[in-house]
């Protein structure tokens, strides 16, 4: 019963609405709840983390802080990209800690209505749902919001 209880509550605060940061990782526009959002940031020159695993791009240095940068596309199966001018990293925070997320690029702040959220199919684009809390049909585009704790809780035995 108390898991029954766990996802009625998170269907009841996402039923009320929210504000998603959006961004891109390669085609998909992902979103994550803007409370969780640290900063966006053009810190792209990572220190290496020797032994780290392959989805950890590395670290920088925000303001005295040591934040750990993790690759959204590697973390989501995707193929590894390039980093350019529009990669940002989005640090958000996790269990109290500072996470980069590394994306392709920013988009939009998104506010969705609780009735416009949808569940997460099992599979999109290739990516195991696990890793969505569900999806926004918007005019031009599908919105996954993604599940930030489930893609940092990442085995490192899955790749």
């Amino acid at each position: 019963m108390s898991q029954l209880t766990q996802s009625s509550t998170a269907v009841a605060t996402i039923a009320a609405g929210q504000e998603f940061a959006t961004f891109y990782v390669a085609d998909l526009l992902l979103g994550v709840n803007i409370l969780q959002v640290e900063e966006i940031n053009r810190h792209v020159t990572l220190t290496p983390v020797p032994h780290s695993p392959d989805y950890v791009r590395g670290v920088i240095n925000l303001r005295g802080e040591v934040v750990t940068v993790v690759d959204l596309k590697a973390i989501l199966g995707l193929p590894e990209g390039e980093i350019t001018k529009d990669t940002r990293n989005v640090v958000v925070n996790s269990k109290g800690e500072q996470i980069g997320l590394l994306v392709d690029r920013i988009a939009d702040v998104v506010k969705a209505p609780g009735d416009m959220i949808e569940p997460p199919p099992a599979n999109l684009g290739g990516v195991d749902g696990r890793y969505f809390k569900g999806v926004v049909k918007l005019q031009h585009d599908l919105l996954v919001i993604l599940d930030v704790e489930s893609a940092l809780a990442m085995n490192t035995n899955s790749h």
